[in-house]
């Protein structure tokens, strides 16, 4: 007993250093104290042996509890200094490298891991700049970061992290798992659907041997490029075929811009049976009949935009667009136009009234297609509004709204987008024409009201921002004007209606007139055929140059626009607007079409300031050029050989440099 008290010059047991040990040890004494004080109040004989045996007790007790506290002790020293090997051992011997300068940036210690990167070579003592200029690049990007990032470095890829205020760097080594992951992605299914265009047309007039010789020709052209880039091709019928691929395949073919698409189209030319394809492929998801309904989404989306192209999209993703560099092949037929007609009297039938809004700021095409859809509607007897915002227009449909007004049945149909909005019920219909962007609607709340009627007809081509799920769609891109696709369903409606009256005819050929340019542009025989209807319907030549008369100030905006004209790119010429003058868009795309006119012009653009503080820029070709995809890229869209979009929170020279460069970035891509 005297050994506990007085070791190591007079320490204390250890368990006296434990206070949980003491407390306990402190009850156990109060308890005996009590006890034997107790017993000597009733028998001194029993309390003396009680004495003997608590002082046995104590002692007892005393020896384990300073055992207990030595082995705990030893325990705890003992895992400390595990834990400290441990930590040793990691530095030296774990799969992550890692290095220690000092303040003066020289390597001061490295693990062996790390060493092997520098092929066992002494380091210690040197500037990292002279042990390796890479690594020392790594250190001053991401020396400021103490996140996590993933660098190449030595040809291994690394998860990177820099302490700065420990002078240490540590490197993870996860150039496998970089590897799986890549080959993951590169293994995505991509689902394609494969259609030839004009197949059925052209080989109406083919012999049966001709037809084969097409048939092989083509299968063995697209069995070549798919095997050529790995991928699954399966014919499903004559003008169409299945396409499975990976992902790094589409990278491939995107990287070559669909090229099948030039050799089909030039090889098929020289035979002097041209035919196109169009293609829809989808991407990024794990569901292959969500894959199989995106791929033929996106297909309908390349046939909307005329053919002779591909798009690419995935489910929730940016479409994008290969091809259409060529004008799209009149192949529409009667028959289509009669299904299309019949399909939409039935949806009027059902409908208690219909609505119909063309785009935004509109022109002759646009609301002498209203006027249309209005009469048609007239000869289903069904009552159909003409949805116009009439504080917004040009002068030549401020014309046409003047001279409607000799016809009330006209004039009282034409409504402000508030006065639809409190007539619309859950029983009616909205028809969209000559657009399909509700974006740029007359009244894109009223397209909002209505999403789940809704019938589009356009002879725009098709873009990305389209209507979820309309009821019925009549896109033609190759057609010259919605006004043309109009007049051709008249010939199927019920003829004991009143037909086609004076004004309609003339507002419908003069919107035939205008997009095509004085019949200059974009013209087929079905063009002809519609305006030779219309004028035996009534249309007034005289009334239609009335119609397309200018007044004094845009005919002097005009030809100043015009005076400021500049050339580029040898066959191109640009008109710049001023920064602070307000143009009229009607007046400026005349402008613009003006300069088409001009010798050596095969492309036109103009950029001007609008009344609602947008940019507008317009864009007009002879065919040679695709000024579709230059106006899609900023943001806009059109035909082959017409085009626009609108920018905001740029300046005049902002737009202009945007559209330099976005027509020197198509030059060295296609």
């Amino acid at each position: 007993m005297k050994n506990w008290f007085s070791r190591n010059s007079g320490e204390l047991p250890p368990f006296v250093h434990n206070r949980r040990l003491r407390r306990i040890m402190l009850f156990i004494a109060l308890i005996v104290i009590y006890g034997v004080v107790i017993s000597f109040l009733y028998n001194i004989v029993a309390s003396a042996i009680l004495v003997i045996i608590s002082i046995m007790g104590l002692i007892y007790t005393i020896v384990m509890m300073n055992e207990m506290s030595t082995d705990t002790n030893r325990y705890i020293s003992d895992l400390s200094y595990r834990i400290h090997r441990g930590e040793q051992e990691s530095l030296l011997e774990m799969p992550i490298g890692v290095m220690i300068l000092n303040e003066n940036g020289l390597v001061e210690w490295t693990n062996p891991y790390f060493t092997r990167y520098f092929n066992n070579e002494n380091i210690l003592g040197k500037r990292i700049e002279d042990v390796d200029h890479d690594l020392q690049q790594l250190m001053m990007k991401y020396g400021d970061s103490d996140e996590f990032h993933t660098v190449t470095w030595r040809d291994h890829k690394f998860t990177m992290l820099i302490q700065s205020e420990y002078h240490s760097i540590y490197m993870l080594d996860i150039t496998r798992y970089v590897n799986l992951e890549e080959r993951y992605e590169e293994e995505q299914i991509s689902v394609g659907q494969i259609f030839l265009d004009n197949y059925d047309e052209i080989t109406q007039s083919m012999t049966d041997q001709e037809i084969s010789n097409l048939s092989n020709y083509v299968t063995n052209e697209l069995a070549t490029w798919s095997k050529k880039y790995g991928m699954y091709l399966k014919q499903i019928d004559d003008d169409h075929f299945f396409l499975l691929a990976y992902a790094k395949s589409l990278t491939q073919i995107e990287n070559d811009k669909f090229n099948i698409l030039d050799i089909v189209r030039e090889s098929t030319s020289k035979q002097n049976f041209p035919l196109t394809l169009s293609i829809g492929i989808s991407y990024g998801e794990d569901d292959l009949n969500s894959l199989a309904d995106q791929a033929q989404s996106n297909l309908d989306l390349a046939l909307g935009r005329g053919g002779d192209q591909v798009v690419v999209k995935s489910l929730d993703g940016t479409a994008r667009f290969y091809g259409g560099k060529t004008n799209p092949m009149e192949k529409r037929t009667r028959v289509r136009a009669r299904m299309i007609s019949q399909a939409l009297n039935e949806l009027m039938g059902d409908a208690d009234q219909i609505f119909v809004q063309g785009h935004t700021r509109p022109d002759m095409d646009s609301l002498g297609a209203c006027m249309g859809i209005r009469r048609i509607a007239q000869m289903n007897n069904k009552k159909c509004w003409i949805v116009l915002d009439k504080e917004k227009v040009h002068s030549d449909i401020q014309r046409l709204l003047e001279a409607a007004k000799k016809y009330p049945e006209i004039s009282d149909a034409i409504i402000t987008p508030a006065e639809a909005l409190s007539k619309v019920t859950d029983s009616s219909l909205l028809i969209m024409v000559d657009h399909s962007k509700p974006s740029i609607s007359i009244s894109p709340d009223l397209y909002q009201r209505m999403t789940q009627k809704v019938v589009i007809i356009d002879h725009h081509r098709r873009g990305e921002e389209f209507p979820e799920n309309p009821m019925l769609v009549y896109i033609e891109p190759y057609a010259s004007s919605t006004c043309e696709l109009i007049t051709e369903m008249f010939e199927y409606q019920p003829h004991e209606e009143e037909p086609i009256n004076r004004i309609e005819a003339t507002a419908m050929l003069t919107g035939i007139f205008i997009d095509t340019q004085s019949f200059s542009m974009r013209t087929g025989t079905r063009t002809f055929d519609a305006a030779s209807y219309l004028r035996s319907a009534g249309a007034d030549s005289v009334e239609m140059q009335q119609l397309m008369k200018e007044n004094i100030d845009n005919y002097l905006q005009r030809n100043h626009l015009i005076s400021m004209v500049e050339f580029f790119h040898k066959d191109m010429a640009m008109i710049v607007g001023e920064e602070d003058r307000v143009y009229d868009p009607v007046t400026a795309a005349q402008a613009c079409d003006s300069l088409l006119t001009m010798s050596g012009v095969d492309a036109s653009f103009i950029i001007t300031k609008r009344s609602d503080d947008k940019i507008g820029v317009s864009a007009r070709s002879t065919g040679s050029i695709n000024v579709q995809i230059i106006m899609e890229r900023m943001g806009g869209g059109g035909h082959l050989s017409s085009g626009a979009t609108q920018i905001e929170d740029k300046s005049i020279a902002e737009v202009k440099q945007l559209l330099l460069e976005t027509i020197d970035y198509i030059d060295d891509n296609e």
